[in-house]
């Protein structure tokens, strides 16, 4: 077991590029504390071992294997809390199945564990919800996905923000131990990611290749006591640069003998991707180095590709012995020390009974993970066991005379295009149906709002509606801010003489201009001059009301006498003519004959009329006319005659 700090050597709040995370927070972690929690969790990590090896054991990871640590404090990177929990991280690199291997390997943890909660993320944040992002509710962002996304039981769970608004890491554990039932994701959601996840471990194992190489002897060996080191060599060639390059021209370790060291014949397991990096770069083998004739084409390929290899396995070692990174294996003593320092023991006497119980628990823990962690160590630490294994006594005939299986196919090399065009069709026919959805529902919508409305209408809509509607908005008083409904204010500063405001639309209608300066104003409006409700303060003041009956003669004389030679007039229905259109042909003379005499206009009928005739003559488009009636919460049912 390492200790966080050293697991996790990013102290950066930036996350390292191609890195995938993961937690495992036990439910009896909220409420265990000191060497209760240490114990439940060194039992969990044991049991977790054991259940993925099986799936990882033929995998070659592209830079480090799948692997868990105890953090018992809160200088574990990947999550600011106190509270203890298993953790690990993964780099993919170039290797994105990498990374989908150790979601399917945490789904299968949570389904086989169920009392635990499992977080995963990557340098994009929650990478699960992208998988899943047609299928995922509005609200849901990475501005609000914050401590809400977890594995559990096998599931995706998402933490509602109706019943956490913003939660902390622990209240999402509490809510999901308490409610699962209403954090568990949709069928949709999970369907999304479980789609993604369906063919592992068999892709994973199929995304393996093997080829036949040619390489020293001693690269051979390495690799045959430790195959999973292929994946430092790949790397140390591909990251190559011109301080590397200088321990490639020498190979001072792997080719003591220099041109005269004898290639041999080996199968070696690699990622698709540790091998199209191989394949893709050019690389010229070094003085020293051993290349056959390129007359057998065969052979030099196999050669080449194993130079490639070798190079690489100079590189990293030279590299990292410059650094003196040898050595850094977790030994007995630093694990107890990171027990100590995060507080197993809990200040315990070193000779009483309950230390020895604890120190007896950690001893076995050690011993049986260390098997598990060994690949881990060697990994990052690879030095002191490629010494090992080449200080071992081996000779050139250990590789002869064996039969080599041939190479797999890697026509998957060249045909990737096809498969890219087909996960590309997948994501437009995704993509498409959610769009299909999106509309179907929309038009549905508006069909119930539409039809819903429209019966509402045709059997309770009243046309005395309009007439009404009209009223109240024009009563409304209009600001900079819109129509608005009449409140309490003050308007003592807006002063209008309406006597003089009149006295000047008499002068220009003609009239004789005659008004008393002195007569109290009105406070009625004059927009409609209707002069019915005018109340007179003094009944002897009678030159006003003169003054007022000359204006109304002289005003509607001038609007007549305009409207004298146009159809403007005929276009208004009057009160008195639906009478008139019962009539025989011969009344209609007496219309004529009485055209100067004043007949009342049906003013509500007019309105009604022409707004209609408006609306009509829409065609169902938007208009003037939808438009005010919409202003006035109105909807006009289809006209049943419209044969379109």
């Amino acid at each position: 077991m390492a200790s966080s700090s050293a697991f996790f050597s990013q102290t950066s709040s930036r996350l390292p590029d191609d890195t995938v995370f993961f937690s495992i927070f036990p439910d009896s972690s909220l409420s265990g504390t000191g060497s209760v929690t240490s114990t439940v969790l060194q039992s969990l990590h044991l049991e977790i071992i054991d259940f993925v090896s099986p799936f990882t054991s033929p995998y070659i990871w592209q830079h480090e294997p799948f692997s868990l640590s105890i953090a018992l404090s809160s200088s574990c990177a990947c999550n600011k809390t106190p509270m203890p929990h298993l953790h690990g991280k993964l780099k993919y690199g170039d290797n994105l199945e990498d990374e989908w291997f150790a979601v399917f390997l945490l789904f299968r943890i949570s389904a086989a564990f169920p009392s635990n909660s499992i977080r995963v993320w990557d340098t994009d944040g929650e990478f699960l919800l992208i998988e899943a992002a047609f299928h995922l509710p509005r609200w849901l962002d990475p501005e609000t996905s914050l401590n809400r996304v977890f594995i559990r039981g096998g599931d995706l769970h998402i933490v509602p923000r109706s019943r956490l608004p913003d939660p902390s890491l622990v209240d999402s554990l509490r809510f999901l131990i308490e409610r699962s039932h209403e954090s568990r994701a949709l069928d949709s959601v999970q369907s999304a990611l479980k789609n993604r996840i369906s063919d592992y471990p068999e892709r994973a194992w199929r995304y393996m290749h093997r080829v036949r190489v040619r390489v020293p002897i001693s690269v051979a060996q390495v690799l045959r006591h430790e195959p999973f080191l292929i994946s430092l060599a790949v790397e140390g060639f591909y990251d190559r640069d011109v301080d590397s390059m200088k321990h490639a021209a020498k190979m001072e370790k792997f080719l003591s003998k220099g041109r005269e060291e004898e290639l041999v014949l080996v199968l070696v397991k690699m990622s698709r991707a540790m091998y199209g990096q191989l394949m893709q770069q050019k690389f010229q083998a070094p003085n020293c180095y051993p290349m056959p004739s390129v007359s057998d084409r065969d052979v030099y390929s196999e050669a080449e590709l194993g130079m490639k290899i070798a190079c690489g396995m100079e590189m990293m070692y030279q590299q990292r012995k410059k650094e003196e990174e040898d050595g850094n294996g977790i030994s007995w003593s630093k694990y107890k020390a990171n027990l100590e320092k995060n507080g197993y023991f809990e200040g315990l006497l070193s000779g009483s009974k309950e230390y020895k119980r604890l120190m007896e628990n950690a001893e076995e823990y050690y011993q049986k993970s260390s098997s598990f962690s060994r690949t881990r160590d060697i990994m990052s630490a690879p030095l002191r066991r490629i010494d090992e294994i080449l200080a071992l006594p081996y000779i050139e005939d250990d590789f002869k005379g064996q039969e080599v299986p041939v190479s797999d196919s890697d026509s998957w090399l060249y045909d990737g295009e096809d498969e890219l065009n087909s996960v590309l069709q997948e994501r437009q026919k995704e993509i498409e149906f959610y769009n299909s959805k999106k509309e179907s529902k929309k038009k549905a919508k508006e069909k119930q709002e539409a039809g819903s409305s429209s019966d509402a209408n045709m059997n309770n809509f009243d046309l005395g509606d309009i007439s009404k509607s009209m009223e109240q908005f024009m009563q409304k008083v209009s600001s900079y801010k819109g129509a608005e409904v009449p409140e309490n204010r003050d308007f003592k500063e807006v002063n209008i003489d309406v006597n003089r405001f009149m006295k000047d639309i008499e002068s220009m209608l003609g009239g004789d201009g005659q008004a008393d300066d002195d007569s109290d104003g009105s406070e009625g409006s004059s927009m409609d001059m209707d002069f019915d409700d005018f109340e007179d303060d003094s009944e002897g003041e009678e030159s006003n009301e003169d003054a007022k009956e000359r204006f109304e003669e002289s005003y509607y004389g001038a609007m007549n006498e305009e409207l004298k030679n146009s159809t403007l007039g005929k276009s208004f229905e009057h009160v008195n003519q639906q009478h008139s259109s019962n009539q025989d042909e011969g009344s209609s003379k007496t219309l004529d004959e009485n055209d100067d005499e004043f007949t009342p206009i049906d003013a509500d009928f007019n309105l009604v009329k022409n707004l209609l005739e408006s609306y009509s003559s829409q065609q169902g488009l938007p208009g003037p006319a939808s438009n005010l009636l919409g202003l006035m919460g109105l909807q006009l049912p289809k006209d049943s005659n419209d044969k379109n």
